[in-house]
């Protein structure tokens, strides 16, 4: 289940990732030991998080994912390991929350970009979910709760 979508301006952020290059096939080996990795990254320079993890995707997911497991920081990072800097930008974005578990995000995303197309807006080809409650949270799935963010062309 999804929330409405809305489009929104976001602010500037500096954010902490690393990039992952994954068939589609091992996402859930790679998944986990990438997110404690940047943890852990950022929190020997002493830096906590400033919000949920996200993936962001620099392509639209096919049979391999291309994307960056990052986490929004309060001040920038230095580069360790795999672990690099990086900032979003301000950015208008049409965003809508789904509820539930993760093997439902792909068909939110179906119903997701066919409403940002139906109101007449053009994306890049890029996207990204932010993580707001997931299974750190309990078992109960219908609880977990993962942002949908599509950069909006100017």
């Amino acid at each position: 289940m999804s929330d409405t979508p809305h489009i929104i301006q976001t602010a500037d952020q500096h954010i902490a990732v690393i990039h992952v290059t994954v068939a589609m096939s091992e996402i859930r080996q790679v998944m986990g030991p990438t997110i404690s990795e940047l943890y852990a990254a950022i929190a020997a320079q002493g830096i906590a998080p400033a919000g949920p993890w996200f993936t962001h995707h620099l392509r639209r997911p096919t049979d391999s994912f291309d994307f960056e497991v990052g986490v929004p920081v309060a001040s920038p990072v230095s580069a360790a390991g795999r672990m690099k800097p990086s900032r979003w930008p301000a950015m208008k974005v049409a965003r809508s929350v789904y509820r539930g578990p993760y093997e439902g995000l792909g068909g939110a995303w179906g119903g997701f970009i066919k409403w940002v197309a139906d109101q007449g807006h053009t994306t890049t080809p890029d996207l990204w979910e932010q993580y707001v409650v997931g299974p750190e949270s309990g078992g109960d799935a219908s609880t977990w709760r993962t942002e949908l963010n599509l950069p909006l062309m100017a």
